[in-house]
């Protein structure tokens, strides 16, 4: 009497539908990081208790440092060349918006001056805050 066991059939792993993963999670990751923008200059943001208002799809960032260096979207400018940058960067004007992060060590006076800017170009202007 042969007693045998019945042979094992091969397994395998089906590993085809891993490329689609894979290639599906790598588009994800870039597209996120691309719609990812941080700014790299360090500031210290003035606190608000609310922080709702909503930003339009277009959108600018000015930034002042506390030594007084201005960035409009992270490209450093003079304060005279301020306008003409804002000027060149506006599309349509009711849907763009200008992100103002100024540090909180500033004078108000500087703040205004740039305000002062935004309002000649009749700009929607939106302070940036940090939250509690």
């Amino acid at each position: 009497m042969k007693l045998s066991r019945p042979s094992k059939g091969h397994t395998e792993v089906y590993t085809a539908s891993l490329n689609d993963i894979m290639f599906f999670l790598l588009l994800f990751f870039l597209i996120v990081s691309t719609l990812v923008n941080p700014s790299v200059i360090k500031l210290l943001l003035p606190k608000a208790a609310s922080n709702e208002q909503t930003v339009s799809k277009q959108s600018i960032n000015l930034t002042i440092t506390q030594d007084k260096q201005y960035f409009i979207n992270d490209v450093p400018v003079s304060f005279e060349g301020i306008e003409p940058r804002l000027a060149s960067l506006v599309g349509d004007i009711e849907k763009t918006t200008v992100i103002l992060r100024a540090d909180k060590g500033l004078q108000l006076q500087d703040v205004v001056d740039v305000l002062d800017i935004g309002s000649k170009l009749k700009l929607k202007i939106i302070l940036a805050t940090t939250r509690d």
